[in-house]
C-alpha cells in the first residue's frame, strides 16, 4: 500500500505550486509525448477523491480527467447516488500524462508520479478515496489485489491530515462497464451502482459527524 504519510520532495508545496511542478515535470518519458498534463479536477479540499488509471486521448487534449465516454458514465453513476461530480468530487489518475496509444502506464512511470499523488491526497484531504479499476487498485493497495475480489470492500490507510483513517473502496472502471452494460442484479454495472450508494452513505455519515 502507498504510504500516504510519506514525506516527499513536494511536502512544502501548496496546491498551486504542486500544479506548477506537475506541469513542468520531466521525471519520465511520458513528458515527451503529452499534449497537456492532467493534474486533476474538483474542489480543494474535498471529502471524496477518485483515482483512475491514466489520461486518455481526450483528457490529454483538454487537460482534464474523465471527459470522454467513461467520464460521462462516471458522472451518471455518481449522480445516481446523489453525488455531484463537479461540486463534491476531486478526480485524478495514477499518472498525470497520457501513455502513448493509451497503453497501460509502466511501473516506472507510476513510481515517478507517486510523490505528486501523495502530496495531492494530502492537500485534497479526502475522507473517502475511490480506486477505479485494477491499475489504480494495484498502485494504491498493492499488486496482490484484484478488482473482482476487492470491489465494494472497504480498506483503511493512515493519513497525516486527520486522526481518522482514510477509507478506500475499489470500484469497476467505467470503461469496463461500457463493455458490460447489463443492469441485471449481480452484474458489474448493478454492483457499481450499489457501491456508489454505499459511498454516498459514508460521506453523509462524515458530514453528520462534523
Amino acid at each position: 500500500m502507498i504510504d500516504f504519510q510519506k514525506s516527499t520532495e513536494f511536502k512544502g508545496l501548496d496546491f498551486s505550486k504542486l500544479v506548477g511542478a506537475c506541469e513542468s515535470c520531466a521525471r519520465c518519458d511520458l513528458s515527451k509525448t503529452r499534449t497537456n498534463v492532467v493534474v486533476g479536477s474538483g474542489p480543494v479540499p474535498c471529502n471524496l477523491m477518485i483515482i483512475g488509471e491514466a489520461p486518455g486521448e481526450k483528457e490529454d487534449l483538454e487537460g482534464r480527467p474523465f471527459v470522454g465516454k467513461s467520464g460521462q458514465l462516471l458522472t451518471q453513476i455518481l449522480g445516481s447516488a446523489g453525488i455531484d461530480r463537479e461540486k463534491g468530487v476531486y478526480i485524478a489518475n495514477t499518472v498525470k500524462c497520457r501513455p502513448p496509444k493509451n497503453r497501460d502506464p509502466q511501473a516506472s512511470e507510476i513510481e515517478s508520479c507517486t510523490p505528486f499523488l501523495i502530496r495531492q491526497v494530502e492537500l485534497i484531504q479526502p475522507k473517502v478515496l475511490i480506486l477505479l479499476g485494477n491499475p489504480s487498485l494495484k498502485t494504491i493497495l498493492g499488486s496482490a489485489f484484484t478488482i473482482t475480489k476487492s470491489r465494494g470492500k472497504w480498506f483503511k490507510a493512515p493519513v497525516s491530515y486527520m486522526a481518522d483513517p482514510l477509507y478506500i473502496m475499489p470500484m469497476f472502471h467505467p470503461a469496463y462497464l461500457l463493455r458490460n452494460q447489463s443492469q441485471k442484479k449481480g452484474r458489474p454495472k448493478w454492483l457499481t451502482l450499489a457501491d456508489a450508494k454505499e459511498i454516498k452513505a459514508a460521506l453523509d455519515y462524515y458530514q453528520m459527524s462534523v
